[in-house]
């Protein structure tokens, strides 16, 4: 089994006295910002209450028939449920009978089959269902939904009726990064596991572990705010160059050296298109924050911040994303030049 980051340890290490004490409740909201491995530990934990013959401290055995059929599940992406009630895992792996995991999964009826862009209510009636049979390995079932945040309403509330009618033995547990989407019913029934950012010493320490320069580490973890997961994943992927070009971008619409329509076609030609956006906030942001002492621009970039979220938002709808960039980058030269108009530019 890999190892875990501190933070992730330590959210692991206090659920598992929770599980040893009996005092694991049947629902568990895991919450904190994405990519901080919160489904990492909740697998892990999963692991922990599924084996059959854990070690002399409590881990997982990772040989017993139960832990083998669990290293059979998908490692990336959401499982899906047949109709019969069997798991249905990308790999075509059937995976462990006694644990379960819900993401958005496939709609069937969308000319061609896509990814559905919420969790929607029959995803929740086949799990309760599921989650209502027999163990088959001991006695223990679990269930892991996410993004819980995309339940919809009615999904919500089949799976309140599940949380309000806990069964001994039947773990449920959601993982979120957004929790505040989840309905004030849905939260007050599950006990919380929060993931943190760790100090940025601990997150530097890691990040150089995992084989990245000091002086590339600094600079990821200072553009993405302390957080060492997305500073990995953007040195990992090239996110870190998306980010120069970004700020580049921004910089010659705003004088004027870029056509806006130009620009949100090349931004919206290809699927990073919600990264560049989520980029150009983070830079409005950071410089409304580090060292301005105009309160009125300071005002402007946050309202363009804002809009740039807004925009990211309005990417998960059917609108076409290089209209949604174009709306976000007028804005953007139109508050680069009331800068330059107050004296503000070079």
């Amino acid at each position: 089994m890999s190892a875990f980051a501190p933070w992730q340890q330590r959210v692991y290490e206090q659920a598992a006295v929770a599980i040893d004490a009996g005092r694991l409740g049947h629902g568990l909201l895991f919450c904190g910002p994405a990519q901080l491995g919160k489904r990492a530990v909740a697998e892990r934990l999963a692991q922990r209450l599924l084996c059959m013959d854990r070690t002399a401290d409590g881990e997982p055995c990772g040989s017993c028939r139960s832990c083998r059929l669990f290293a059979l599940r998908s490692q990336t992406d959401p499982v899906e449920l047949r109709p019969d009630g069997s798991l249905a895992h990308p790999d075509g792996h059937t995976g462990h009978p006694d644990f379960a995991q819900i993401g958005y999964g496939i709609n069937p009826k969308a000319k061609p089959p896509k990814s559905r862009t919420e969790i929607v209510i029959e995803q929740v009636r086949k799990l309760s269902e599921q989650m209502a049979l027999t163990p088959q390995y001991g006695e223990v079932k679990v269930a892991i939904i996410e993004p819980a945040d995309a339940i919809n309403h009615a999904a919500a509330n089949a799976l309140l009726k599940t949380l309000e009618e806990p069964v001994p033995g039947r773990y449920l547990w959601l993982v979120s990064a957004y929790p505040a989407r989840l309905s004030a019913t849905i939260r007050s029934r599950c006990q919380k596991l929060e993931f943190r950012l760790p100090p940025r010493a601990e997150a530097l320490d890691w990040l150089q572990r995992q084989g990245h320069a000091t002086a590339e580490a600094d600079e990821a973890l200072e553009a993405a705010r302390g957080h060492p997961g997305l500073a990995h994943g953007w040195l990992e992927g090239g996110g870190m160059a998306l980010r120069r070009e970004v700020a580049a971008d921004l910089g010659r619409l705003g004088k004027g050296e870029l056509a806006v329509v130009e620009t949100a076609q090349r931004w919206a030609a290809d699927d990073l298109v919600d990264q560049r956006l989520r980029f150009a906030a983070d830079l409005a942001v950071a410089e409304a924050t580090t060292g301005l002492t105009d309160p009125l621009r300071a005002r402007s970039l946050a309202a363009w911040f804002d809009r740039a979220n807004r925009a990211r938002e309005l990417l998960r709808t059917t609108v076409r994303a290089d209209l949604v960039v174009v709306e976000v980058l007028m804005a953007w030269r139109a508050t680069e030049a009331r800068r330059a108009a107050a004296g503000g530019g070079e």
